[in-house]
């Protein structure tokens, strides 16, 4: 008899950006009908039982070079230069059509998709089979000093923020895309960056660990009152690139009852650090183990990267994460553990964090 799939929330996917990029002149009318190339729509959501998640807002670096970049990360080691700082009215225009392509797509979805502010909100959704979608920003460079611009964002629907992405802002430095290396690699948050943790505690937005420094994540950790959240990291035991998590972190996250939701970006995963689609989903399970020693069962999640990262062939996109359901339950994962490790452990902390 097969079994029953395990709904997912999911800690990250880009899947907002990829629809900034379309030329359709409604993204949002391809999400709901499904695209050909892509992670993350409707369809593949529905067909893999992905129940919701965190959407990040991202503001790419309008003068990026893919393709030396993914040249760089095919080589046995790399260090991928860190991107310059964002202009800040650029940023804050991106942040805001992306902003508004998610308000469009929940109007524009017949209730298929809900953007949630709070847990309960997010456990309606699922029981009703809406995507659960909460809205999080990727790098804060939107926001300026002042943190004005945070007030607008939460009252729009923000309920999660990581303060920098792998490049500086006014708040901290990011970690680069280096393998083979830790995480400790540069300054740690500046004044502006505590204000910040200090002020998303205060409006109980969720403070996104994922691409700070070592020297930032301890800087969040002596600050915050929060659970300590990596929505989209690995286990730099498992594969020593530095955009993964030491054991010490992971320790400290689980002693603040926080999250590390597992990143399916191959090269965070396979222990040769390589970009490649062959990865094994044992690799994968393999991180899983390593985290919930670390951080504890009730810890543990998933944070796909879907639509941001080359994942493996195994999953392909959101319609095949029973794959990923299967391997876990194939390690030993079953039940309630399975059920945590999928989306109840998600739930907790984002309650615990916003209050309700």
């Amino acid at each position: 008899m097969p079994t029953r799939p395990v709904p997912v929330f999911d800690g990250h996917n880009d899947a907002l950006l990829r629809l900034l990029r379309t030329a359709h002149p409604r993204p949002e009318d391809g999400f709901l009908a499904g695209e050909p190339l892509c992670h993350l729509d409707l369809p593949r959501a529905r067909a893999g039982s992905f129940a919701g998640g965190l959407f990040a807002i991202y503001v790419p670096d309008p003068h990026a070079a893919g393709a030396e970049i993914d040249a760089m990360m095919a080589r046995p080691r790399y260090d991928v230069p860190l991107p310059p700082a964002l202009e800040p009215g650029y940023a804050r225009d991106v942040t805001l059509a992306m902003l508004a392509i998610l308000l469009r797509l929940e109007r524009a979805s017949d209730g298929a998709l809900a953007i949630c502010r709070s847990a309960a909100e997010i456990e309606a959704a699922m029981a009703r089979r809406s995507i659960a979608a909460v809205a999080h920003l990727e790098g804060a460079e939107a926001i300026g000093p002042d943190l004005r611009m945070l007030d607008v964002l939460h009252a729009a629907g923000l309920r999660s923020l990581g303060p920098v992405w792998s490049r500086p802002t006014i708040f901290g430095e990011g970690v680069p895309f280096r393998f083979p290396s830790g995480p400790d690699i540069g300054r740690g948050l500046t004044p502006a960056g505590e204000a910040l943790v200090r002020a998303c505690n205060r409006l109980r937005i969720m403070v996104d660990l994922s691409h700070l420094n070592e020297r930032g994540f301890w800087d969040v950790a002596r600050i915050s009152t929060a659970p300590l959240v990596a929505t989209h990291s690995n286990a730099n035991a498992v594969c020593h690139h530095a955009r993964n998590l030491t054991d010490a972190q992971l320790v400290r996250i689980g002693e603040t009852r926080g999250m590390v939701g597992l990143n399916f970006a191959t090269s965070f995963i396979r222990p040769d650090g390589r970009r490649d689609p062959a990865t094994p989903l044992s690799m994968m399970v393999d991180h899983i183990d390593h985290l919930v020693a670390k951080v504890g069962i009730d810890g543990v999640g998933l944070g796909s990267d879907f639509d941001g990262a080359t994942v493996p062939d195994a999953i392909g996109d959101a319609g095949g994460l029973q794959a990923l359901v299967e391997a876990l339950r194939g390690r030993g994962y079953d039940g309630e553990a399975l059920e945590k490790l999928c989306y109840r452990n998600w739930i907790r902390v984002l309650r615990e964090t916003w209050g309700g």
